[in-house]
């Protein structure tokens, strides 16, 4: 076995850097969003245990939506990715081009088993730089062709040393082969089809035999006339133990996907759910069609599932004539590698098997696959090809007359090759630019044009992405997904009526029940998302609020797994101020998936709904003991514990909302919440920085605009509360309790009679009963020295609450003032901002706002998977509510106005008693 020198492992390194530099400036697309844009295995704080009890895109591989794709490994890089530049999609695809470069090196080495060093330069050239491996190198997804190839084709040199001087076995080469087999398995599945390789290398290639010699040594044991060569029993034994480890780990394969095959539709193969003979007819012909993808990648699709291969449903379809030439050729090549010795059918045998035997998985000859064709899956089957290439390269240069013209034909297909590898990289640039060079080569396939379209939506252009999700449903006219896509689309355009017909449509193409048989057996999970989708649409009438429940029940009855369907019902159960049946509801789903955070935080609010806040805030925690930075349920517990009063809770409060603005930098009401908590608290500068924070963020912030103002007042610096209140009359000019904080600034700290007068008066004109305004204006008349426009408006007030007794007090005193002294004589009433608090016993924490975050449930709309939009769409109202009456510990920072107060109204009590 040859070694890879230093010049051959560098000009490999520079020809696929040369055709895939640009791949690093490609992002995130198609299948990379599923397996890494929105797969929680990625992420630190997943368990890595996950990682070997999901699947490929982050899925339980015991839900019946699994994939059933095991590729722990594949996904434990990404997770290393994430752990270095988490999300930042040039470190994901430079280490997909180190794996190639890795890949083609270790090819080179395989080639020098069966080739001289040129020609296996020239397979390792042609294999790193043919266009069909760019779906596997630039698409993030394609780690797990390159890392699979990489332990697979160690897996086979390590077998190529198990024997030794004079035919003997040497196991620990076997041993290592068997462990990079399972590695490669765990890489992705195709891996195991290595051990095939090594048996076919074992028989034809280190013991040298032919398929007539084998023959005959059958024929002659069968009769008797001779016994097993000893060489014979130890291929043998070399062999049982390479497939008894095989049978092991499909046995360990099996279990993991728990016997379950995934579940695809006929829109992602349509083939496999044909009838004879046009199922067998076209799967066959998909054979001519991948070669003629590795002879001619001239027109590469990212996607070939639905319409992209009309299905070939006759024998007189033309197309029969490929199928036909290919496997005569085919045939020509087998027989000629298993019936002649030599080192020329030695390499095109193994070159066979390297296209043939790895591709078995995605051939649909044992279990039906999700795709038609898929461009990455014949990375490994390229491998036998290009060393088919290369030796018959080698064999036209060898002739004088054929030497020149071979080499600039191969000249000419390394450099074609290394352009078009150059410009299709592009096309993985993002999601449009794929999906619109897909259409380029094929308008049949309508998941083309809804992925356009959802491309589009993503860029909020729903006009155009509408047009692309219309052409999907006239291109596939049954097309579920299409139709919701459209109806998702009219919504989001708010075209109610529009888009409902589209649901109704997408609904009545769902299968009928059959009594008996599986209902995900016939349709894709995603698809009972219609149901979901109309229900939420039809729900913002409120007369129909029945009606979508009735769509969730039936989407339940179908499939009582559906966790989905329970989510939404519980919110529209809430919504319909049914708690009790709402709980119900999420405590089905919990059944289904405890380890969905969303799910308690849900169930959490069904709890504050049943005035319950101790299971409420049980729930809270638990859901974020699932999801540390879930961001509802840190502001809502936090709320939660703030409201409880629980001196105990506010630290703990204070860390969930420090912890929520970490994550919501931009989101003020985390900070007017960290304001408020410092008021409870009573640290009044720790208050304004954060109440400051908050309004520079939202600066028209209600409540944190009026109780900033409520702080300076408070400690002593009316005079700053002005200009805020100011702001905040100037955005709400009818908030009452700003215009009488105001009002009551003005006339006891700037004595601006006028001020505070039309102040209150603005209250009246707002709320002709509101008695603390009335008071107030009342109290402006006797500053004005009007006893008797004083005297008709506290009684007045007094008809208003006829059980204050402060303002009797205050009427008596009037009236004596009037009956004893006469309009000459003076004197003051307290206004009944402040300093009338002490008469009403509320202190001015009983004009604080507090601004809440509406407690409503999550849940998942309008749930495609895929490209699809999948969104859990979070409602947030903000309202100004008063705290409850505090006690009187919490009001002692006010009671030298409270001492005031009382002084002011002794004075006036004094005066009227002649005393």
């Amino acid at each position: 076995m040859a070694d890879v020198s230093l010049k051959e492992a560098a000009l490999i390194v520079g020809v696929v850097t040369a055709c895939y530099w640009n791949s690093l400036f490609c992002g995130f697309v198609f299948d990379d969003v599923s397996a890494i844009l929105d797969n929680k295995d990625l992420h630190p704080s997943t368990p890595l245990k996950n990682l070997f009890q999901n699947d490929f895109w982050g899925t339980p591989m015991s839900e019946e939506r699994s994939h059933k794709s095991y590729r722990p490994l594949t996904v434990l890089t990404f997770r290393l990715n994430y752990l270095f530049s988490e999300l930042n999609a040039v470190s994901y695809h430079f280490l997909n081009l180190v794996f190639h470069v890795v890949v083609c090196v270790v090819f080179l080495k395989v080639c020098k088993l069966f080739l001289d060093n040129r020609s296996s330069v020239v397979a390792a050239l042609l294999f790193a730089v043919h266009p069909i491996h760019t779906e596997a190198v630039t698409g993030v997804v394609g780690r797990a062709e390159l890392l699979s190839s990489i332990f697979f084709l160690a897996a086979f040199l390590s077998y190529t040393k198990s024997k030794g001087p004079d035919n003997t076995i040497v196991w620990t080469p076997i041993a290592v082969t068997v462990f990079l087999v399972a590695v490669a398995t765990l890489c992705k599945e195709q891996g195991i089809t290595v051990v095939g390789i090594c048996c076919v290398y074992e028989v034809f290639i280190a013991q040298g035999y032919t398929l007539p010699v084998l023959l005959d040594t059958a024929v002659q044991i069968l009769r008797g006339k001779g016994s097993i060569p000893f060489s014979m029993l130890q291929t043998l034994l070399k062999l049982i133990v390479l497939m008894f480890s095989t049978l092991l780990l499909v046995v360990v394969r099996v279990q993991v996907i728990q016997s379950q095959l995934p579940v695809f539709t006929r829109f992602d193969n349509p083939a496999a759910v044909s009838p004879s003979p046009a199922r067998q007819l076209t799967f066959n012909y998909l054979l001519p069609v991948n070669a003629w993808l590795l002879l001619n990648p001239s027109e590469l699709c990212c996607d070939w599932t639905m319409g992209t291969i009309p299905l070939v449903e006759s024998l007189l379809d033309v197309r029969n004539v490929a199928t036909l030439t290919f496997f005569c050729f085919l045939g020509s090549l087998i027989v000629f590698s298993l019936r002649y010795p030599g080192d020329s059918s030695k390499t095109v045998l193994m070159a066979l098997c390297l296209i043939v035997l790895p591709f078995i998985p995605a051939s649909n000859l044992f279990f039906p696959v999700g795709f038609v064709v898929a461009e990455r899956v014949l990375y490994v089957p390229s491998m036998g090809f290009c060393i088919l290439v290369a030796h018959g390269w080698k064999k036209l240069s060898n002739k004088s007359v054929l030497r020149k013209i071979s080499w600039v034909c191969l000249a000419a297909v390394l450099f074609t090759h290394a352009l078009k590898t150059l410009h299709r990289n592009w096309d993985w640039e993002s999601e449009y630019t794929l999906f619109m060079s897909a259409l380029k080569v094929n308008k049949n396939n309508a998941k083309l044009w809804n992925n356009v379209g959802h491309a589009l939506e993503n860029e909020k252009n729903f006009e155009r992405a509408l047009q692309f999700f219309i052409q999907a449903t006239q291109v596939q006219p049954d097309d579920i997904g299409a139709h919701m896509n459209v109806g998702r689309t009219y919504k989001n355009l708010n075209k109610t009526k529009e888009a409902e017909e589209s649901y109704m449509i997408a609904k009545s193409l769902m299968p009928q029940i059959i009594p008996g048989k599986k209902y995900a057996a016939r349709v894709a999970p995603n698809h009972l998302n219609v149901y979901i989708n109309l229900a939420n649409l039809i729900r913002a009438n409120e007369s129909r609020l029945e009606e979508a429940d009735q769509l969730y029940r039936q989407a339940i009855s179908m499939r009582p797994d559906f966790k989905q369907a329970y989510i939404s019902r519980g919110e529209l159960l809430l919504k319909m101020n049914k708690p009790l049946k709402a709980k119900e509801a999420y405590l089905r789903a919990l059944e289904l998936d405890r380890t969905n955070a969303d799910l308690w935080y849900n169930l959490a609010i069904v709890y504050i709904e049943l005035k319950d806040p101790t299971e409420a805030l049980k729930n809270f925690n638990r859901a974020l003991e699932l999801n540390p930075t879930h961001k509802l349920a840190l502001f809502n517990s936090a709320l939660l514990m703030q409201e409880s009063g629980d001196a105990r809770l506010r630290p703990e409060a204070k860390q969930r909302l420090l912890h929520y603005v970490k994550e919501e930098p931009q989101d003020a009401n985390g900070y007017f919440n960290l304001g408020m908590l410092a008021m409870d608290d009573k640290k009044d500068t720790e208050a304004e920085a954060w109440m400051k924070k908050a309004i520079r963020l939202q600066p028209n912030f209600r409540s944190a605009l009026f109780n900033l103002a409520l702080l300076y007042s408070q400690t002593g610096k009316e005079l700053m509360a002005l200009p805020v209140l100011e702001d905040l009359l100037r955005h709400y000019p009818e908030h009452t309790k700003g215009l009488i904080l105001k009002g009551d600034i003005l006339m006891n700290q700037k004595k601006d009679i006028v001020g505070a007068k039309k102040c209150f008066e603005k209250i009246l004109e707002l709320d002709p009963n509101n008695v603390q305004g009335k008071h107030n204006l009342c109290v402006v008349y006797f500053e004005e020295r009007d006893l008797v426009k004083a005297e008709k408006c506290l009684v007045e007030t007094l008809a208003l609450a006829p059980h204050e007794e402060y303002i009797q007090r205050h009427l008596n005193i009037v009236r004596s003032k009037i009956a004893s002294l006469g309009a000459t004589e003076q004197s003051s009433l307290p206004a009944d901002g402040t300093t009338a608090a002490e008469e009403k016993k509320k202190s001015f924490q009983n004009l604080k706002e507090v601004k809440k975050e509406q407690k409503t449930t999550r849940t998942g709309v309008d749930n495609n998977k895929g490209h699809s939009e999948n969104k859990k769409q979070t409602e947030k109202t903000n309202t100004d509510k008063e705290t409850p009456k505090k006690s009187t510990k919490e009001i002692k920072d006010i009671e030298k106005k409270r001492v005031a107060a009382l002084k002011r109204l002794e004075e006036i009590e004094r005066i009227l008693n002649g005393e």
